[in-house]
């Protein structure tokens, strides 16, 4: 396993019949060919995004390629949170057990916004959103959880989370001035925070979680960003490093892996890159995973927080 890793290399010899997989941002991008890939491996897939119209368009594009009744498609606007609740229910409804949940979905370098419910708009929909579906969907992880077979939670990282830590004084931006990459890296950041927390809250229960950096794919997820912003992204690189991007196959091969991979069964809590364990790395690497991302303390304070803006905690 390696850079050039596609989803197919993957999953060959994989069979995920009698699964079922719940995958944000399945509209466009890596969500898309994460969920062509698990569905042609057998698994019933639900298809979450917030344009109810497009995902349609992907599905039934995707009943192309794969069976049909393989693929469902559920409306969610991370930006939220009532109607995050108002689809987990549904979801909780229809799929009382999930094998594994794919937090794929995501914003990069937005202008200064804010979620319906006031959170900074990359934190807001990276992070928080996510921990709430995650959340309220623990009980069906927990349900399909069954001895020496976990399910799995894969929450989508960056290796731009060395942009920013946590600022947990203002996370929201209400006191110092924005910066749209600091807050890229702070809702990267979190995402990791997020994932250390959520295994050493659900591994005695059956479900691991497992943080991935997908590489550098030219997607939709970089609409905001300019040819100023790319020659920024690209001095915040470590000196001597050239950026690479991968093909969308390539790119949702980590998280694939990290959903399916026998190699992982029995761990968690860890950040994945090119398929493989990464590395802690070093203030000047742009490979590895950086240690202000898997510090226990501030994964436990970023959760007591996000408990506190959600209203919801695992019991």
């Amino acid at each position: 396993m390696a850079f050039e890793t596609t989803t197919d290399e993957v999953l060959q010899g994989v069979s995920l019949a009698g699964k079922v997989a719940v995958v944000t941002g399945a509209s466009a991008g890596l969500g898309v060919e994460t969920v062509r890939s698990l569905a042609a491996a057998g698994a019933e897939v639900v298809m979450l995004a917030r344009d109810t119209a497009k995902l349609e368009t992907v599905r039934e594009r995707l009943a192309n390629e794969v069976p049909a009744e393989r693929l469902h498609s559920v409306r969610l606007d991370l930006a939220d949170l009532d109607q995050i609740r108002q689809a987990a229910q549904g979801i909780l409804h229809d799929w009382p057990r999930i094998d594994l949940l794919i937090n794929n979905a995501g914003v990069m370098a937005t202008p200064l916004g804010h979620t319906r419910q006031g959170f900074e708009m990359q934190l807001g929909t990276n992070h928080v959103g996510h921990f709430l579906l995650t959340v309220l969907l623990a009980p069906a992880l927990q349900a399909a959880a069954k001895p020496g077979r976990a399910a799995r939670v894969v929450n989508l990282s960056s290796a731009g989370h060395r942009m920013g830590g946590m600022h947990f004084d203002d996370p929201n931006y209400r006191q110092r001035a924005y910066d749209k990459w600091d807050a890229y890296g702070q809702s990267k950041t979190a995402n990791v925070l997020f994932t250390v927390a959520l295994d050493a809250r659900l591994r005695e229960r059956g479900v691991r979680a497992f943080a991935v950096h997908p590489g550098a794919i030219n997607t939709e997820l970089g609409r905001h960003m300019d040819a100023d912003d790319m020659r920024a992204m690209t001095r915040n690189l470590p000196e001597g490093t050239r950026l690479q991007f991968k093909t969308p196959a390539q790119g949702a091969a980590t998280s694939v892996w990290a959903a399916t991979a026998p190699d992982l069964e029995g761990c968690g809590g860890l950040y994945l890159e090119d398929c493989h364990v990464a590395a802690a790395a070093g203030p000047d690497d742009f490979e590895g995973v950086q240690s202000h991302a898997t510090d226990p303390q501030a994964a436990e304070q970023l959760w007591a927080l996000s408990v506190e803006w959600t209203g919801v905690d695992l019991t």
